[in-house]
This record gives C-alpha cells, structure tokens and sequence, in this order.
C-alpha cells in the first residue's frame, strides 16, 4: 500500500551501521529532500536520485544511479558541504555502474539555500554520460554546458517522485512543484483541537497556496483516509496517515502522500488537442502535463512536542 512506503535513506548519510532509519533522520535536527528522476543513459531508463541533507551545520548532496541487478549495484557520489571546507562546493567525480561510466559535476559555492534543504538559486548539479548531460538541475545552466563540454539529453528526464521530512509542533510547511519546469506552489499542513472544556475534537487542514482544499475533522476517527482533490487543472489524490501522532507516544511522523493524476483526453476527441495540452487552454503551469501522472511527493511530518 502507499500509506506504507519505507523510508528511503541513503547509507552514505547514516551514522553508523547500528542505528535506525528513524534516528537517522531524526538525530542533531538532520532533514531529507529526495528528488528521483527516470532518466535515458546508455540506451537504458535508469533512475537518478539526488538527495539533498540539511544539518545545523553543513548541507550534504548525494546523487545515486541505479544498478541492473540490485540495489546493492547502485553507484552513488557524496558531497558535504561544510562552511570550513570551500573547496568542496564545486567539483565533479566519475564511477562506473555496471560497466558505465557516468560524471557527476556541481557549483554549490554560490548556492543560496534561504533556510531550505534543497538550494533555491545560484548552482547546478550534472549527471553526464557518453558526453551528453542526462541530468540537469539549478539556474546555472550555461555555466553547467560550459563546463562540461556536454550537449544537452536528446530525452528529457522526467520527475518522478519527491520524498521530504519536515519537522513542525502543529504546522508543517513545504513547496510543491507539479515538475521541474514549473513553479514552486506552497503546501502546508495544520493540525488543530477545536472544542470547549475537554471536549477536545481534533481537526487537520491541508492548504496550496492558502487555499483550504482538505478540512478533516475527527481526526480520532479519520486518522487514515484519503480524498482527491483539483488544483491549477490537475487531479491530486491525497493519503494521510497520522495515527502515530494521535496514539503513539515520542517523536514519531505522519506521512502524507500527494499523487498527481493527469486525466487521459477522451478517445471521442484523441484527435483534439487536450484541454491541458496548451498554456491558452490552462495547462499546468504553461507546461504539457504528459507523464504528470507519474509524479508523488511523500511527505513526512515529524511532529515535536
């Protein structure tokens, strides 16, 4: 089931090879954003998973390509990003991935983080293989080209999925981007008690953009549900599961599932263009909306008395 999707953590950020997922996120305030891109190297669909770590004190990057046989084939590079270590914000290294060899190049030093995990401006991140940049993400693009020497993918890759953990006592607050062209839309989750005296009947609120578009009341009862709603001419469905806030006693996460869901044109008008196939007719953020369907952000609210 969704409701149950594991937590991914890269074993380059675990402290040690005794310690659990959940303190593995959870300890010195560490928070995860993983973004995972189905990509084409070598002739093959492969997925690239960039992993952005935000500490009290440094930021970390992995990137990680998937292997053919196992998980345990997948090469992955890691960056730290510490004040004290200036050199190691722009760099590239190579590894080789069941007999490819791919290129990760990155400028961070000029990144500007504005309190999140993921850089807003001012970098980029490559993935090349066989001279062609399979992978691009930041503003610096140009530079990225330039520095690379690589042409741009004949095959765009396509964002599949975005895994992120927040912390929060009742709010919790992230943005949402429906692909990687598109704008930033901001998500926020709010729990609340409403009633008199002792009778205490707690509610949830799910915003974009302000915009109230889940209102969940009795949460006692309605701890796990789901419900779909339509924002800028996509479907979401939504899945909550917050049992371990309401029952379970430490720090423990709720976990929120947004699956976006393109609906397919009519096969009476498959001659037509789709209603969200163009920006005049209201598509997603000026952009095509094919693969959108693909696309769940898993987020993880890790609620702090």
């Amino acid at each position: 089931m969704l409701l149950h999707d594991p937590i991914g953590i890269p074993s380059c950020f675990t402290a040690s090879a005794g310690e659990d997922q959940y303190s593995v996120v959870t300890k010195s305030g560490q928070t995860l954003f993983m973004s995972v891109y189905k990509t084409h190297i070598a002739g093959s669909c492969r997925c690239i998973t960039i992993t952005w770590l935000k500490h009290h004190l440094f930021h970390g990057l992995s990137v990680s390509v998937d292997g053919d046989d196992s998980p345990e084939a997948d090469s992955t590079c890691k960056v730290d990003l510490k004040p004290w270590c200036f050199w190691r914000k722009q760099g590239s290294k190579s590894f080789s991935i069941n007999g490819i060899i791919l290129d990760v190049f990155w400028d961070l030093k000029g990144a500007k983080f504005n309190g999140e995990t993921e850089p807003t401006s001012e970098y980029y991140v490559a993935v090349v293989c066989d001279q062609e940049v399979v992978l691009l993400l930041g503003d610096l693009k140009k530079d990225a080209y330039r520095k690379t020497g690589c042409r741009p993918a004949l095959i765009e890759p396509i964002l599949v999925s975005r895994k992120e953990h927040v912390f929060g006592k009742k709010k919790f607050s992230t943005r949402l981007k429906f692909h990687e062209k598109g704008q930033f839309h901001e998500l926020s989750i709010e729990c609340k008690n409403k009633g008199d005296g002792y009778a205490v009947a707690p509610a949830m609120e799910i915003r974009i953009d302000g915009r109230l578009m889940i209102n969940v009341k009795h949460l006692q009862w309605k701890f796990r549900g789901n419900e779909c709603i339509h924002f800028s001419k996509v479907r979401i469905e939504v899945y909550w599961d917050i049992h371990d806030w309401l029952f379970s006693p430490g720090l423990r996460h709720a976990l929120f599932i947004f699956k976006l869901a393109v609906p397919e044109p009519s096969p009476a008008i498959s001659g037509r263009s789709s209603p969200l196939s163009s920006q005049s007719s209201g598509s997603v953020d000026g952009f095509d909306p094919s693969g959108l369907n693909e696309f769940c952000l898993f987020l993880y609210a890790w609620k702090v008395e």
